[in-house]
């Protein structure tokens, strides 16, 4: 289901437990826990996701998160439609900066276990497809991060 990858930061058991939760949450509220659909996560530091965001997207800024899917949204919501899972696929990967997660969890005064699993809904959401850019499509992404969060009871507070 998901392969965590520590680039120039120290593995910890808390970033593991957190993952897994989240991961296995999201999976099952989109059915897909019985899918051979693998993502890569990887842990990094500011300056290594400031490379791949200039590397892969042209942009030479640090930020918190990043996603990287393997399908287009119309072609994955066939493969699930038709439970077309007999090989192990990439569902993507997304980069997270732990030193911005805890900045951002400090910012917004709530928990690091918060901000940490809210990255990873959000960047789990956009391999499936889903985007913010637009006011509509932010009104179809929140609701689901949002309802993954409340189902595992990861509050703002």
């Amino acid at each position: 289901m998901y392969e965590i990858i520590y680039k120039d930061i120290k593995s910890k058991k808390e970033y593991e437990a957190i993952i897994k939760k989240v991961l296995t949450q999201c999976f099952k509220e989109e059915k897909l826990e019985n899918s051979k659909l693998n993502i890569t996560i990887m842990l990094t530091t500011p300056t290594k996701i400031k490379e791949i965001n200039q590397e892969f997207r042209n942009k030479n800024e640090a930020t918190d998160v990043l996603s990287f899917p393997v399908f287009e949204r119309d072609e994955l919501k066939e493969k699930i439609k038709n439970q077309d899972f007999l090989h192990e696929d990439m569902l993507g990967d997304i980069v997270i900066s732990v030193e911005q997660v805890e900045k951002q969890a400090i910012q917004y005064n709530h928990s690091f276990e918060r901000e940490l699993s809210y990255m990873i809904v959000h960047g789990f959401y956009h391999l499936m497809g889903y985007d913010h850019i637009k006011e509509e499509d932010k009104k179809e992404m929140r609701p689901k991060e949002e309802k993954i969060l409340n189902t595992l009871k990861i509050s703002r507070q």
